[in-house]
Formats: C-alpha cells, structure tokens, sequence
C-alpha cells in the first residue's frame, strides 16, 4: 500500500464535528455551460448552509464563477480570454454572483457578506491580519462571508488557477477545522479515472507524498482552472495547519441513484457520500501553537508574576502586567515572553502592538490607553490563542540570551475534545475581555479568575 492512505475511514466523520468549516465551490457547479447560473443547485447549497448554522456550525463559502458568470453577461466566446478581458468578465460577474448569494441565503434567513482577496493577501502580513479580523467580526455577527478571488486586480490566479490554494488558505485565516473543496470528481484517484477503469478512489490520505502527488492529473471541465494538483496542494497547506480537508463531487446530475438528495452537496457528504478525506495529525489549535513555537523572536516582553500566573490559567497578556519591552517588532511579530523575576523566557507569542506603543502603555490599564495611544486599543497585548507555553523544563533552561528550539506545552483553557477556541479571531474581540472594567480577569491586571476561556 501507498505510504499515507487508508483503504477505508472508520472514525468518526470531520464535517460532522467541525465547529468551523469553509467550502469552496468550482465554477462549474455554479454555472452551465453557456454562462447561466444553476440556481437550482445555489438553494440546495444554501439549504445546506442553513442546516449547518442551525447545527451550530459557521461557514465561510469561497466562490469562484464570478469570470464565467460575466462571460455570460457579455456574451464573450468560448475559449480562452486575454487578461484584461477576464479581468473585465469577472468585474461584471462579481456583481452577479454576489447578488445571488445573497438573495439565496435571505430566503433562508441569513446574511451574506461579501470579502474580495488574493493570494496576495494571505502573504502580506498585515493584510492577512486585517483578513482574519474582518473574517472573525462577520462569523461573530452572525453572517456568512463570501470570499471571492478578486479578479478585477489579480493576475496569477485567473492564469494558473490558484483558487484552491487560496481557499486552503482563508481556511487557514479563518480558524477552520474543516475544507471541503466541491468539484466535479468526488476525490483522488490512483490514476485519471476518465481514462483508466481501474482507477481507484482513496479514502483517506494521511500524508500527501510525492506518490500521492504523482498520481494527480489535471482534470477540469470548461471554466474550472483547478486540477487534481492544486487541490493536493491545498491539502498540504490546509494540513499543515491542522484542518481536515475533503475532496467532493458537488454535481448534482452526478449524484443520480446514489441515494443522496440532490442538490445538496454537504447533507450528501454528512451522509457518508463518496470523498477523499486528508486528515491532519494534529488539531488547528495545536499546529497553530506549534508554528508560533517555531518563530525567532523580533524581541521581548519582560512581565510581571501577577502577569505570569494569569496566563497559566487561560487568560490573555494585557498591558498592566508589562514591565519592559525589549527590540523592535510590528504588529504580528513574534516575540519572547520572559518572566521578570529570573530571566526565564515562558513563552512566545504573536503581539499585537508594535514595540514603541508596547512601550508606552506597559503597565498601563485598559482605560488609560486610548488617551496615551491616540487610538481605541486592541484587547490585549497578546491573545492567549497567540500564545504558546515552553514546558517547565524548557523555561528553567532558557534565558533572554537563548531563544534557541524550545519544548512546546500546548495548554487548553477548555474541556473540549475539539478546541473551540483555535480560530482566528478580532484582534479587538479577546474572549476575556468585555470593557474596561470586565469581571473576567486578564493578565496582569487584579481580581478573580475562573481561568477558563469563553466558549464559543
């Protein structure tokens, strides 16, 4: 057997569990052949979209269509288009598609937004933390955001079809533990099964390898730029940051006699339909504080014990427990958290400041730093999802001289099986943070503590 697969999947179902999940849906399921949108087959994604929010579940949608939508509008031939007309195609198709969504998800009681990115916007650091937020702020609104490939602007995607990597990656910015990508073939094959009648459909893939990637081929239909290959890269980004992936067939005519209802894409999947599923060896929470882990720091945050304690019981780093900065670092650097008493570094993390504001507001409390800043601040110095312990053996051996490879304790403020508290979030929405004057205690500052994060 083929090192990294699974005959057959007994565990229990991802998507079934999945407390975050994005979909993203081919141009092919979304539009026929001379440009039309299947709207039959967007209420049956919608209905699915509704039945997940009512299961407790939120759901990012990464669309493509909006090139072969506007194709239609303009009555542009078959064929391949120059840049600037698929540019031009998909500015009018935009409008289409985003105005579909919406009304098919109104009817069904919820609200569309729609997030035009790159996959340039998921490279710039600032942009990609501007994208989590916004992403956060929608989901904890309650509304469910759209993403489109903004084609208007982009080049690389419309000429290479990167849409699946980028939706691995908003899959990524989001917190999700689950992808599904929705083609026109229902998983990874050994061979092209279009061409080969023996070729057989994997289960699961634990490990996408180079004999996995061999037996990728570029199968696409008319206005699909993916193949098989950058859905198996997707795979390996979504992976790596500890998100389940699925390959599924979302065509509804070829579902006929499976038994599943048609139209419905998701119910089928949930109904153990046929699919690939890439599962990763570790949670997204964990991958997350295992790649925080792994950063070389820009430079440090010397705190206090009353600072220190708090953070062991769940809570995020705000500035009144902040002694000393020391470096230079932006907003989404990472940095060493160094106890002040011995010089023991305790963790590192992701701030959220950069060093001269860090500066000014250490030891400050949350009331006074709007006056010092000039701004509304950010809820914490560094969220507790942006913070990974060492072991204690590791803190006693380290020191601020030292930020050589260090031991990882990933440290769970709840009792979940399944880490509520791993996804992307607002920067300005900390769990335990309500106002100034929160009965929740956050680091470095006074009171009582339950230690436990807020459930989502």
């Amino acid at each position: 057997m083929v090192a990294g697969i699974e005959a057959h999947h007994s565990a229990e179902q991802p998507l079934a569990r999945a407390k975050r999940i994005v979909v993203k849906i081919g141009s092919a399921l979304l539009v026929d052949p001379s440009g039309g949108l299947r709207t039959g087959w967007l209420r049956g994604l919608a209905e699915d979209a509704a039945m997940l929010k009512r299961s407790g579940a939120e759901l990012v949608i990464v669309s493509s269509g909006s090139i072969a939508l506007g194709r239609g509008e303009l009555k542009l031939p078959a064929g391949a288009l120059k840049l600037e007309e698929a540019q031009a195609a998909a500015a009018v198709g935009q409008i289409a598609l985003a105005r579909a969504y919406a009304e098919a998800l109104a009817d069904r009681g919820m609200q569309a937004a729609q997030v035009l990115l790159t996959l340039a916007d998921t490279q710039n650091r600032r942009r990609y933390l501007n994208g989590c937020a916004t992403l956060s702020t929608l989901l904890r609104m309650g509304a469910t955001p759209i993403v489109n490939e903004n084609d208007t602007v982009a080049t690389d995607e419309i000429r290479y079809g990167d849409n699946d990597r980028l939706a691995a990656r908003v899959a990524l910015m989001a917190g999700a533990d689950v992808l599904v990508l929705l083609s026109d073939v229902d998983g990874l094959y050994t061979a092209n099964p279009r061409e080969d009648a023996a070729a057989r459909r994997l289960e699961v893939v634990r490990a996408v390898t180079p004999e996995i990637e061999a037996m990728a081929s570029g199968v696409g239909t008319e206005g699909a730029k993916g193949g098989m290959i950058t859905k198996l890269m997707a795979a390996k980004t979504a992976m790596s940051g500890g998100c389940a992936m699925a390959i599924a067939r979302g065509a509804p005519e070829q579902r006929g006699g499976s038994g599943f209802a048609p139209n419905r894409p998701l119910s089928a999947l949930l109904e153990g339909g046929p699919c690939t599923w890439f599962l990763p060896a570790t949670s997204p929470q964990a991958a997350r504080k295992q790649w925080i882990a792994g950063m070389k720091a820009d430079g440090s945050l010397i705190i206090d014990a009353g600072a220190e304690a708090a953070l062991h019981q769940g809570n995020s780093l705000l500035p009144a427990g902040l002694k000393q900065v020391e470096g230079q670092f932006e907003r989404g650097d990472p940095v060493a958290i160094i106890r002040e008493m011995d010089g023991a570094i305790i963790a590192s993390a992701l701030v959220a400041y950069p060093s001269d504001e860090a500066a000014k507001i250490a030891g400050r409390r949350s009331g006074e730093i709007e006056a010092i800043l000039g701004h509304p601040p950010r809820a914490a110095l560094a969220h507790r999802d942006d913070i990974a312990f060492l072991t204690a053996d590791a803190a006693e051996a380290s020191s601020a001289e030292d930020l050589g490879p260090v031991v990882l304790e990933t440290r769970q403020a709840t009792d979940a099986t399944f880490p509520p508290d791993h996804h992307a979030r607002n920067d300005d929405d900390d769990g335990d943070d309500r106002g100034n004057d929160a009965p929740v205690r956050r680091a470095g500052e006074s009171g009582g503590s339950d230690g436990r994060a807020r459930q989502r």
